[in-house]
């Protein structure tokens, strides 16, 4: 049963589960409201009963009259029937009612051993009765006032009647109001399914369903909206890499390929390449292969999500030290410029090996725009946590500045020195994955800094 219960649409379960729940709740209802009316005509049948008294008029002609041919009590008290009950049990009905069976409590109460007695009987044509017994005015008496249990049956059974009809209308409206409530508040349940199904089948990333309102299903449209403009964002950064690195890869290849046939025809002609140029062919078929090499590393690191897992896990890393290994390692490739070296201590939390790689950039950067025996300055403040890396080179225009850190950016001044235009984008991309943030400007009487701001304290961690 639950299992094709589940099975239906969610409307249709929707609308069930309303009714069931109107069912529920008017059932619940026409109960109380039955059960309080029985309450209350019982409550009013039982003080009717007992507030009835018959004067010593009325029990004395009961008495001459019992057995006979009926006369004024009866007509007297037609509603009930009364009859009078001796202490030794002799009883006494009005004329023309079934005489009620007498119990215990009324003959204590003939007997003056109980004050009043208030309980059900049957007569002796089988009717149920309501019985309440009083003390008569004669010694030795009791009057027993009845009334059959059927008089408040009836409009028991009336009320019920109208109740049961009641709730059936009140369940076959709530299943009705249910289906259209389920209806209307699926309806942007039933946007989003078309937006996602259009998605699907025609892998438009543009569809935006409109939001209405603060509830749950505006809060969903808007999630969905936030998940496709981010899909539609991812699938246009992995675009532009792949035309970038397209790009890119063309000159170097172009390049490589054409020495690589210089060196071929030659071998194929038997026209020997004078050893010098072969040598620099050579040198060049060695440089492209590097570059190659770098800018498929630059594209390996940029192709993971931005908010993406790293190859290793994050842990706390020594900023002064990484700085240190880096700034070496600028001077094998630096040779001829001079380097000044101030680095504090400052731990930060980061990949160690995607920090040091931004760091040699960042320093790789600053040696190859730096002139023939000038110099490059690296400075760590344990005070304020930044690291600084300026050089004495031409700088960079107001203009480009904004542009520095896009990915395959080159400065025109720039397009004949080596490079992918990588570098300083996996700078920006790890320093931002760190939680810091680097900047460039222009430094004073000429050369550009370099700052890099990650959060950290100065002291390492105990648990280190």
């Amino acid at each position: 049963m639950i299992a094709r219960f589940q099975r239906l649409p969610l409307r249709s379960r929707l609308a069930l589960l309303t009714a069931a729940a109107v069912a529920v709740a008017v059932a619940a209802a026409a109960a109380a409201c039955w059960l309080l009316t029985r309450q209350e005509l019982e409550h009013q049948r039982d003080t009717t009963l007992t507030s009835v008294r018959a004067d010593d008029a009325t029990v004395k002609a009961l008495l001459r009259n019992c057995g006979s041919v009926p006369s004024g009590p009866s007509t007297l008290f037609r509603p009930y029937t009364v009859q009078i009950i001796t202490g030794e049990g002799f009883v006494c009905s009005t004329i023309g009612k079934s005489p009620i069976k007498v119990t215990a409590e009324d003959l204590l109460v003939a007997q003056r051993q109980q004050e009043q007695a208030l309980h059900d009987a049957q007569a002796q044509d089988g009717t149920e009765m309501r019985v309440a017994t009083s003390p008569g005015p004669v010694p030795g008496t009791a009057v027993s006032i009845a009334q059959p249990l059927r008089e408040i049956d009836r409009p028991l059974n009336a009320l019920a009647a109208v109740l049961a009809v009641t709730a059936g209308v009140g369940v076959l409206l709530a299943a009705t109001a249910g289906a259209w409530i389920a209806r209307a508040g699926l309806r942007p349940v039933d946007r989003l399914t078309g937006a996602v199904e259009h998605i699907a089948r025609t892998e438009d990333l543009a569809v935006r369903i409109p939001v209405e309102g603060e509830d749950e299903i505006a809060r969903l449209s808007r999630s969905f909206n936030a998940m496709t403009a981010a899909l539609a964002s991812s699938r246009d950064r992995q675009q532009q890499l792949i035309a970038d690195a397209g790009h890119e890869l063309r000159t170097p290849l172009t390049s490589l390929r054409t020495n690589i046939d210089l060196l071929v025809r030659s071998e194929e002609t038997g026209r020997q390449i004078p050893a010098d140029d072969r040598r620099e062919l050579l040198v060049s078929v060695r440089a492209q292969m590097a570059e190659l090499a770098a800018l498929i590393g630059d594209l390996q690191e940029l192709s993971r999500p931005d908010a993406g897992p790293g190859t290793e896990p994050v842990q706390v890393v020594a900023l002064h030290e990484a700085a240190e290994r880096a700034v070496e390692r600028a001077r094998l490739r630096g040779a001829g410029l001079s380097f000044r070296v101030s680095l504090e201590s400052w731990y930060v939390r980061a990949e160690p090996a995607a920090l040091e790689r931004a760091l040699v950039n960042l320093l790789d950067n600053a040696v190859k725009f730096s002139p023939a025996g000038g110099g490059v300055e690296v400075a760590l403040s344990a005070s304020t946590g930044e690291l600084t890396v300026r050089d004495h080179g031409p700088g960079i225009a107001p203009d480009e500045l904004p542009h520095v850190f896009d990915r395959f950016w080159r400065s025109p001044s720039a397009r004949a020195m080596p490079g992918s235009g990588l570098g300083l984008s996996i700078v920006a991309r790890t320093v931002r994955q760190a939680g810091g943030e680097v900047t460039l400007r222009a430094a004073p009487g000429g050369g550009t800094v370099a700052s890099v701001r990650l959060p950290g304290a100065p002291v390492a961690p105990p648990a280190l």
